[in-house]
């Protein structure tokens, strides 16, 4: 494995929140599971040597594609749509392919919910070619949370998508899409998320990290694949940037004589600091303290850039809603305390007829300069409890100065779909009204046709309860030892020494 390349956070030369950088060859940005998995079935198709999956979930039951076949193959090499047939199909017909799957193993017992998943794992585990682990290499309370494929050290996948059932959706966010169908028959709501599509030496950065995780689930020793001229990258796709270094960040919890690694934390302090116009960020949530305290240090300044985040209305289950939600509302009303020209504000997404829009995505633009995207949520966890990892392009870095039109062109995208416009009218509208936020605004009082749009995120009144909850950070500790800690000073959101007040 080569040595990371230093990056100079601090005076000794040290990085705090890059693990590595590499030169990526081809770049793109696939917004929604839609295209994600119909992609990545296009690439696996491709792969020579080896497929290794990493992620916090994976369904064998959701289908990748339509199941074509090649044209030029006789009729018999049709291949399957279904994701666990997929990669059986795969291996039979490439001896030489390995395919590694590694899975958070909370939930492990849920597999015997999905009756059909359990066939498939045998099937899996009868071909040599296959193998497939749950990870248990964690502290007590954490997760395995990083999202990563890798094919052939060549091509590789890094965001917010997991492989997995709810999460297939095209960009338009059809009101009652019959295709986003549970397994059961029930239909589950618009669903918006990310992923990034890396080929080149940033791609084989990821199998590093990919093969250390598995190693560290006790896989036997994986070898870097052998250089090859193929690339697994989809002909049909056109990459949006092409040339381009990608840096690389990482969470993980101190563990088995591993030491703690906070470069996602660090990097979401450094790129709010470095904003001068304005921060684009989409997040499952706003619940992290660090983030909120350099959210806060910027609006409080004389000049402040534009900071607008796009959450979903409510979050998944009982305890999220609790934790998450009732966090999000504290630190919104403390960052609003030092916010003299209201310059942040988190808007929810709709589809036509009012149903909310869930936002999965992890993403960060900064000035156009900086695109980021990965697994890390803005929430404590993300910050030193759960694995994580984000990927970015910073155009300021040289050779990468050729990256912000593509930058700003995928920020124009969002909000077009976001607001229901066509894209061609998000860079007049943003320059009639001046700011992201304005022009919402200003669509959000001319709503009347049916549409997708943006809407406000509304403060909703707590109890008691629900502040304690959040203002502990019980259910969101920041570190695995504050699962243990008592109530006190030293944690929790407005934590002794911390930059915000609590709100009444």
């Amino acid at each position: 494995m080569t040595a990371p390349p230093i990056h100079p956070d601090d005076d000794k030369g040290v990085s705090r929140s890059v693990w590595r950088f590499a030169r990526a060859s081809r770049v793109h940005v696939v917004v929604d599971a839609a295209d994600y998995f119909d992609l990545m079935q296009d690439a696996m198709l491709e792969a020579r040597q080896r497929i290794l999956m990493v992620g916090w979930d994976f369904d064998t039951r959701i289908h990748l594609g339509e199941g074509r076949r090649w044209w030029n193959l006789p009729r018999r090499d049709v291949y399957p749509a279904r994701f666990g047939a997929f990669v059986v199909w795969l291996v039979k017909r490439r001896s030489a392919l390995q395919i590694r799957v590694l899975k958070w193993n909370f939930g492990a017992l849920k597999f015997l919910l999905r009756s059909s998943m359990m066939i498939d794992l045998l099937r899996w585990w009868i071909k040599p070619g296959i193998d497939f682990k749950f990870d248990a290499a964690h502290p007590l309370g954490c997760s395995h949370h990083q999202k990563m494929v890798v094919i052939d050290d060549k091509f590789a996948a890094c965001g917010g998508i997991d492989m997995t059932s709810d999460r297939w959706d095209t960009p338009e966010h059809k009101e009652l899409d019959p295709r986003r169908r549970r397994f059961g028959g029930r239909l589950y709501g618009p669903w918006h998320d990310l992923i990034m599509l890396i080929e080149g030496e940033a791609a084989a950065a990821l199998g590093d990290l990919g093969r250390m995780r598995w190693a560290h689930a006790g896989g036997n020793g994986m070898e870097p694949c052998a250089p090859q001229a193929e690339s697994p990258w989809p002909e049909k796709l056109e990459a949006q940037f092409k040339d381009v270094e990608i840096g690389i960040a990482r969470t993980s919890a101190r563990f088995d004589g591993r030491p703690e690694v906070t470069e996602v934390e660090e990097l979401f302090v450094k790129h709010i600091a470095r904003a001068k116009r304005f921060i684009y960020a989409e997040s499952q949530y706003f619940a992290s303290r660090r983030i909120a305290e350099a959210i806060a240090l910027r609006v409080a300044e004389p000049d402040p850039p534009e900071i607008l985040l796009i959450n979903p209305q409510d979050s998944e289950g009982w305890l999220e809603q609790t934790a998450m939600d009732g966090a999000r509302v504290r630190l919104s009303h403390a960052v609003a305390e030092r916010d003299h020209e209201r310059r942040f504000r988190i808007f929810v997404p709709f589809a036509s007829a009012g149903t909310p829009i869930y936002i999965h995505a992890k993403l960060m633009i900064v000035d156009d300069e900086v695109l980021r995207i990965g697994s890390a949520n803005m929430n404590n966890r993300s910050m030193g409890l759960d694995s994580e990892c984000d990927v970015f392009i910073d155009a300021a870095r040289p050779g990468n100065t050729h990256a912000s039109a593509p930058i700003t062109a995928l920020r124009h995208t969002l909000l077009a779909e976001h607001c229901g416009i066509e894209q061609a009218k998000v860079a007049e509208l943003l320059e009639r009204h001046g700011s992201m936020a304005a022009m919402i605004d200003a669509l959000v009082s001319s709503h009347g046709m049916p549409g997708k749009y943006l809407a406000p995120f509304a403060l909703r009144p707590l109890t008691d309860t629900e502040k304690a909850v959040a203002d502990n950070a019980l259910l969101d500790p920041e570190r695995p030892e504050e699962l243990f800690e008592p109530i006190g000073g030293r944690r929790g959101l407005f934590r002794r020494g911390g930059l915000l007040r609590r709100p009444g």
